[in-house]
């Protein structure tokens, strides 16, 4: 279990974003197209019970073509001015067993969508650039995770990131304003 500090940077050019990245050193260390399965129970329990959501991911790495499929509950504890959340995963082997776990203790999948991530670190800053399907989130954007908020100040001085495209939001809160 592990407590998740973050925040999503909107309308941001990720070609120019990763070109700056790359120019203050920042150490590529994942290129990767994930596969992500959300799932709830009819009355929505996780979501509206424990403020989150239940995923399986499926993770194809691009530079070793290795695949390794996560199942995860995320809770979100904190949004004010950076989306903090408990997450817990555990690596599981077989997808198709899992799902048929969830949906006998009746959970279903409620969505499904597919993005390629390049994640970088710079000064113990991790930047995570998304592209996600059409139909997931027409719109690319940056993930920027910390372990202090402070280090999250220091990330949107040295990029030189407008505050204004900075958000708090989920994807589920991104698409839902759409």
């Amino acid at each position: 279990m592990a407590k998740e500090i973050e925040v999503k940077v909107l309308n941001v050019d990720l070609d120019e974003m990763e070109e700056r990245l790359l120019k203050l050193g920042a150490k590529l260390v994942a290129k990767e197209y994930q596969i992500n399965t959300i799932f709830d129970s009819k009355d929505k329990y996780i979501y509206n019970c424990l403020n989150g959501y239940l995923r399986i991911r499926e993770i194809k790495d691009l530079l070793t073509d290795e695949v390794h499929i996560n199942l995860t509950l995320k809770q979100n504890i904190g949004n004010k001015n950076t989306r903090q959340n408990i997450e817990t995963t555990t690596e599981i082997d077989n997808k198709y067993a899992m799902i048929s776990i969830l949906e006998r203790l009746r959970y279903y999948e409620i969505g499904k969508g597919s993005k390629y991530r390049t994640s970088y670190m710079y000064e113990g800053i991790r930047f995570d650039l998304d592209r996600w399907d059409e139909n997931t989130y027409p719109y690319p954007y940056m993930e920027i995770e910390v372990e202090k908020e402070e280090d999250l100040r220091k990330a949107i001085e040295f990029l030189k990131i407008d505050r204004n495209n900075i958000s708090t939001k989920s994807i589920v809160g991104l698409q839902q304003n759409l």
